[in-house]
């Protein structure tokens, strides 16, 4: 089984050598042949410099680029251009071998892996507003987009033939590309599965959440408009 693995970074100099040796201890638990890209989307800094470097110590890694910050679209360039059986979406500080081994053992009726911090067994250990705010933001998809989903943030993994399908259809960027991804693919009918995980901050949060909201609200209803006329 071939699984690649996309990793959006955007001015990450100071974290990306970290990142990228948890990213390998985790890939080494898993007996597949994996491949990492990491997605340099509009960084200002030596992001990228850092990156080639890392790439001669690390065969499975590779680097596409992006000229402006858009974390989505660097979701879609990297799923789109995977080959692997699976796409899995990682951040450069949350990853999991422990995730890509409940791919792997996935089915094949499964077509859809996401990790979810509200599935039952979870143990999410980050602060009580961001775990409010994952519970308020999943009960607006279930009003506003009757989401049957319990989490849209975070790890997935998603299958090729659902990429090709689903993924150039997304009109969301920045933060919820992923998260209308798996809407669009919940509506197509594909089949997913929602897994426990374990979440724990590995440093400060990088944006703050008051000022996502509003872009939030507003990329939800665009969704909805998306679907609608679709």
């Amino acid at each position: 089984m071939r699984i690649s693995v996309v990793v959006p970074v955007h001015n990450e100099a100071d974290y990306l050598r970290r990142g990228v040796g948890g990213i390998a201890d985790a890939i080494a638990q898993v007996e597949a042949e994996v491949d990492v890209c990491l997605v340099e989307n509009g960084s200002t800094d030596t992001t990228a410099q850092i990156a080639e470097e890392l790439m001669g110590d690390h065969p499975w890694l590779s680097m596409l680029r992006l000229p402006d910050p858009d974390y989505g679209g660097a979701i879609r360039t990297g799923f789109l251009a995977a080959e692997g059986e699976w796409s899995v979406l990682f951040d450069i500080d949350y990853y999991s071998g422990h995730f890509l081994q409940q791919v792997m053992e996935a089915g094949t009726d499964v077509d859809v892996v996401i990790a979810s911090k509200r599935a039952p067994g979870s143990d999410d250990r980050r602060s009580w507003v961001r775990r409010l705010a994952t519970r308020v933001f999943n009960l607006i998809l279930r009003v506003i987009l009757q989401s049957g989903v319990s989490d849209t943030h975070g790890m997935k993994a998603v299958r090729k033939h659902v990429v090709d399908a689903v993924a150039a259809d997304v009109v969301s960027r920045q933060d919820l590309y992923d998260t209308e991804l798996v809407i669009r693919a919940e509506r197509a009918g594909y089949r997913i599965a929602e897994v426990p995980v374990t979440v724990e901050e590995q440093r400060e949060a990088r944006s703050s959440l008051l000022k996502r909201v509003p872009r939030t609200l507003r990329g939800v209803w665009r969704i909805r408009r998306a679907l609608r006329s679709a």
